[in-house]
């Protein structure tokens, strides 16, 4: 992403190491399969033993967190695109 003088901060934190918009998508989509992961799925699954295994995440606090990263991200994405701050990606 290329910093202008009209870029807020909260823009320039979220995405100051992503030089495309294809990283930033790439950004958002982990950030969206994480917070699914971040879901308690053993309070709703509890009697698989395989799903207490795989999701080890028994409370809510990660996916607190993941969410309004994720929307953080995705409002950074769309400042982006509407200023033209994204680099041409080289052939």
């Amino acid at each position: 992403m290329q910093k202008t003088d009209k870029t807020p901060l909260w823009v320039f934190l979220a995405l100051s190491s992503i030089e495309t918009r294809k990283g930033a998508l790439l950004l958002i989509w982990s950030s969206i399969v994480f917070t699914f992961y971040c879901v308690p799925w053993t309070l709703y699954f509890d009697g698989n033993g395989w799903v207490a295994k795989l999701f080890l995440i028994e409370d809510w606090e990660w996916f607190a967190m993941m969410l309004p990263m994720t929307f953080w991200y995705w409002l950074s994405m769309r400042w982006v695109d509407k200023n033209g701050g994204w680099r041409l990606a080289s052939a």
